[in-house]
């Protein structure tokens, strides 16, 4: 079974794209064979792997909307890539009159299954149609959030959409569990929205621990690596470590 992770916050800033980059690296070094999706037009995961979105002659953007075949790059730290560019923003109007838009992205990766252990979808900051096929398409639900109230607050609404997709197009959707990010132990607001993630979400899912704020991140992906080749000592290499590990329980 592929497990095919959708990694969804409605929100932008709150590292997805460095979530599915690290945690990607985490898995393939666990000898799983990772396929990472870059489905934001920003082209965020693109970039942090190496690939320059401007020089794609195909992307993501190709694959749904006219030749349902998917560009890959292979072996970029263990992993393949399905880039992406600006282009991709096209699809969300050109997809609009699609039949059967909702299992376009579903209906490329099927054929790919059989090549990977796991499927890491870096989803834009939105409820569009973008985040409605990852979601069709998945059969996990990875949440980051922000370990600020704010943040935090809008999490209703990322929930209300889930249950949506549940009830008309993929009743077989589970959460994967959810990723507190930036925590600053020595902001007290941090530790109480930290605190509450685990009262509250512990009933969706599992509450991985949280993934430290540092100064080591944009860093690392200006060198464009995983955080592991930049720097393998530092503390939030092991908290990616300790989510891939659970991960690999999901189709046990």
């Amino acid at each position: 079974m592929t497990n095919v992770i959708a990694l969804f916050n409605q929100s932008g800033g709150v590292g997805k794209s460095t979530l599915t980059m690290n945690l990607g690296y985490a898995l393939a070094k666990k000898k799983k064979k990772v396929l990472l999706i870059d489905l934001d037009p920003q082209a965020s995961l693109t970039t942090f792997m190496g690939i320059e979105p401007h020089e794609l002659e195909t992307s993501v953007y190709d694959a749904l909307v006219e030749t349902f075949r998917l560009t890959i790059l292979e072996k970029i730290y263990g992993m393949d890539l399905a880039p992406t560019n600006i282009n991709l923003s096209l699809a969300e109007m050109e997809l609009v009159s699609a039949l059967n838009r909702e299992q376009r992205l579903k209906q490329v990766l099927s054929p790919l299954f059989p090549n990977y252990d796991f499927v890491l979808i870096d989803c834009p900051p939105s409820l569009g149609i973008l985040s409605i096929l990852a979601l069709t398409a998945a059969t996990h639900l990875l949440v980051p959030i922000e370990t600020e109230f704010k943040s935090y607050f809008g999490t209703g609404l990322l929930l209300d959409t889930v249950a949506r997709i549940r009830k008309h197009v993929n009743p077989e959707l589970t959460f994967a569990g959810f990723v507190p990010m930036k925590m600053d132990k020595r902001r007290s607001q941090h530790i109480r929205t930290y605190e509450q993630m685990k009262t509250e979400l512990i009933k969706l899912g599992t509450v991985f621990p949280p993934v430290p704020d540092s100064t080591v991140f944009p860093d690392a992906t200006e060198e464009r690596l995983p955080l592991a080749i930049y720097r393998p000592r530092h503390p939030a290499v092991k908290v990616f470590n300790e989510i891939a590990k659970q991960l690999l329980t999901l189709s046990k």
